[in-house]
Order: C-alpha cells, then structure tokens, then sequence
C-alpha cells in the first residue's frame, strides 16, 4: 500500500458514506471528526466537494497505485454501504459503477460482499455465537457490558476490513438484551435511534475503523492522546470499547427509568461513561487482545446469517 492511495481510498470511502443521500448534518459531522482522529488535514475540502457532487468515482479511482489498492478502495466501500443496515438501491448501484470501473471481476470480490450482506442484515433479535446465551439478570449487567465492550474492542484488532461491520450488531443486539432485561419491548430502529443520539454514527465508526486499518502503519504520530498512548489500530480498539461500554451503561440506566432521561441527559452520561471507559481499558487491555486472538470472523458472520 503506497502513501499515494490514502487520500483516493478515503474519498472513496467517504462517496460510499454518502452513497444513499440520506445523511444527516449530525452523520456528517461524525463522519468529519472520526476522520480528524485520523489526522486527515484536508477532509473538510475533501468532504465538501464530495457532498457537493464536485468528485467523480471515475478521477479518484484513476489515483491508485494498482490492483490491490483498487481492491481494498472496494472492499472498504462495501463495509461503508453497508454499515448501518444492508445496502440499498442507490448504494448497491454506487457499488457496482464502482466496481466497474476499478475494473474488478465479480466473482473476486463476491466473498466480501456476501459477508458484509451477512452481518448488516443480521436480526437484532437473535444471538451470535461470540458472546451468546442468555444475558445475565439486571444485577450482572455491568460484567455482561463489559465483555461486550471487551468483544467489540478486539473486533477492532483483527485485519479484516469486515472485522469492521460485525461491531454495530454487537453493539446492536447488547442494548436490546438489556432493555428485555429491563422489560422493554425494543426493535431495531428504536436502538439505533438511541445510538445516533448518542452520536454513535454507523457509518462514521466502520470509516474510521477501516481507514485506520488500512493506513495505521503509515500515520505514525496521528493518534497520540488516546488512551495508554495506543496507536494505529489499538487506539481503534480503545475507542471502540469506550464507545460500546458507554453505550451499555447508558442504556441500562434509560430502560431501567422507563426511557424518561432528556436528550441532554443521555449525552452527558455517555460522556461520563466514555471517560470511565477510558481509565478502565488499560487495565482491560490484555483480555481484549487475547479475545482478539480467539476470534474467527468467518464463524462470526456466519452466525449472522
């Protein structure tokens, strides 16, 4: 991979974002910040002119270096396209002008697509194997957050790109085991509508994470501050169990009041628990790799189907 495909592949990965036309300023704004973690200097000139339709696939795709950069600007549009949910008419449409013109076979690309289908259409309601069973009663709840967090942090380790997508679910599927444990009655858009007020952006998070994945070793000093000083795709791991922890604890304090906390309310705890995340992932920080190192991905996502 050559410094010269960063900026093609994260505009690539940014069109895919914006693929559907349905995103908001708030998804838009998530998406800029994830992206100024990674040290992009220039991604308020880059988003503008994609949001404005002034970047065309066809002038980025001519900016890679060769086949396998052109091949991992595809599969990281794919996780985007389908990272909040299976990709619609306008982002699988996206998806194959992309192809062609990367001038990728079908066939070589077919794996990824049908694992990155796999995990976005995955039910809330059922239970992957990574971390199934019956969740705890309410008073074991703080261990079960934390081992989703633990999970979900080392999804972040692995090299896979589609590593990437099979986060939301976890994440997903953890609030709606804790609203049943709270009595409450959830589908997927209630969850996700709790997640995006919590400036959890589904798309903003697999961006991040995949173009940190792909160019962490080649922006050494970008990401200085995180947590235990982490770099590259630890410091993706260290936000990630932040992020899915927070999450957690704010859900099981919103389904236990009845879902009665304010807008401000939900924000300010998820503060509060991002930065109890924070202090507590050092400390955490071996479980998540050995998690890491336990984890099949392709047993993952199957359990998806």
């Amino acid at each position: 991979m050559n410094e010269s495909d960063r900026e093609p592949i994260i505009t690539i990965a940014l069109l895919a974002a914006l693929a559907d036309g349905q995103a908001t300023p708030e998804e838009k704004a998530e998406l800029e910040k994830g992206m100024g973690r990674l040290g992009v200097s220039n991604l308020e000139s880059i988003a503008g002119r994609v949001a404005a339709g002034q970047i065309q696939v066809e002038s980025v795709a001519g900016g890679l270096s060769g086949d396998d950069a052109r091949r991992l600007a595809y599969e990281t549009a794919v996780v985007v396209c389908h990272s909040d949910g299976p990709a619609n008419e306008k982002e699988t449409r996206f998806l194959s002008e992309l192809r062609t013109t990367l001038g990728l076979d079908a066939s070589s690309v077919a794996s990824v697509e049908q694992g990155a289908a796999a995990a976005s259409g995955a039910p809330v309601t059922s239970a992957a194997r990574i971390g199934a069973g019956t969740p705890p009663p309410v008073a074991g709840l703080d261990e079960f957050i934390q081992q989703q967090a633990i999970i979900a942090g080392a999804l972040e380790l692995l090299p896979e790109g589609l590593a990437n997508i099979a986060i939301l679910p976890i994440q997903l599927r953890m609030v709606y085991q804790i609203g049943q444990r709270n009595g409450q009655q959830l589908d997927a858009n209630q969850i996700k509508d709790l997640a995006g007020t919590l400036g959890i952006g589904a798309a903003a998070q697999v961006v991040e994470g995949a173009v940190r994945k792909l160019f962490g070793g080649l922006t050494k000093g970008l990401f200085g501050g995180l947590v235990g000083g982490a770099t590259g795709v630890a410091a993706g791991a260290a936000v990630t169990f932040a992020t899915t922890y927070a999450l957690g604890h704010v859900a099981k304090q919103y389904y236990a009041q009845g879902r009665r906390l304010s807008t401000a309310d939900l924000r300010a705890l998820f503060a509060r628990f991002q930065d109890e995340a924070r202090a507590l992932f050092p400390r955490l920080q071996d479980q998540v790799q050995a998690q890491a190192r336990s984890l099949n991905l392709q047993s993952l996502l199957a359990s998806f189907r």
